[in-house]
Order: structure tokens, then sequence, then C-alpha cells
């Protein structure tokens, strides 16, 4: 198992939450993949979505239900700067996961975090678990308790 997964695992664990890790053959990059690859609604899959300030260059996480979009504007409005998509390499640095196995956990920065409020009609959503090949399921108010994330409005 990777150190990233080993790091979620962890994390999981120390938290107490209802939560496992599910390892999968086939990658859950997308969306779309990882709610064919775990058989749930598209909605229920958390996209995690790591973005940076034009002017500040801080990184913010945002964990998106699978099938909403992130608003500019609403996100420009509720961090106070326009927003541009982190770079790859600067991700994988920073939160220690690449792309497509971002977890909305056990990062090894600070990363202030917001969470689609569209999650939270669900009983589980299905979240990267520091690989593209590893999700877990949580119970979205877990999910916020333990990742710190603010429940707000950014999608379209």
């Amino acid at each position: 198992m990777s150190k990233s997964v080993e790091r979620v695992r962890t994390c999981l664990a120390a938290s107490g939450v209802s939560a496992n890790i599910h390892a999968k053959d086939n990658p859950t990059r997308t969306a779309e993949e990882a709610a064919a690859e775990v058989g749930c609604l598209l909605n229920q899959i958390v996209k995690s979505m790591v973005f940076a300030g034009c002017k500040t260059g801080t990184l913010y996480l945002f964990l998106v239900a699978g099938g909403n979009r992130i608003s500019a504007q609403l996100v420009e409005e509720l961090i106070g700067e326009p927003m541009e998509r982190a770079d790859p390499d600067r991700v994988r640095k920073e939160t220690g996961f690449s792309i497509g196995g971002v977890a909305p956990i056990a990062h090894r920065c600070e990363i202030r975090k917001f969470l689609d409020k569209d999650l939270l009609q669900f009983a589980e959503v299905w979240a990267a678990a520091g690989s593209p090949n590893h999700v877990f399921d949580i119970n979205p108010n877990d999910l916020v308790a333990i990742s710190g994330a603010e429940p707000a409005d950014f999608v379209e």
C-alpha cells in the first residue's frame, strides 16, 4: 500500500468514524469512473479539486459533488480573490497527493477546505483515498467533522 493511502487509513482510524478504504481494479480518477466502479450515484462522489488564489497563491480544497461544477464567481465571492487550478506538481508536493487521488483528509500541509452542500443530502459519499485506485465511503457529516471542511455554496 502506498504511503499516501496509508496516511488516509491512519487519519480515518484516528478519527473514530465509520469509513472503509476500498482498492479498485480500475482507476477512479474521474467522478464518472468512480461512480461506475463503486456503483453509486454520480453526486455521491466527492471530487477533490485544488485551486490557488490568483493574488495570494494560497491553496484551497473544494470538495464537490460528482455531477456539479464550481462557479468561478461564487468561489471568488467566498474567498475574496479570483482562483485558478493549482499546478499538479505543487499539489503533489504540498498536499502529498497526486491529481486523481487527492483525498479530502490527511494532507501534508494546512489547507482550507470547502464542502459542496449537495453532498450533505446523502447517507454515504465516496472520496479518493490517496491514489487513483483507492476510495473510501463515509457519511458526509463525518467527512465535514474529520476534514474541517466548511459547507458552502460555490457550485453552479
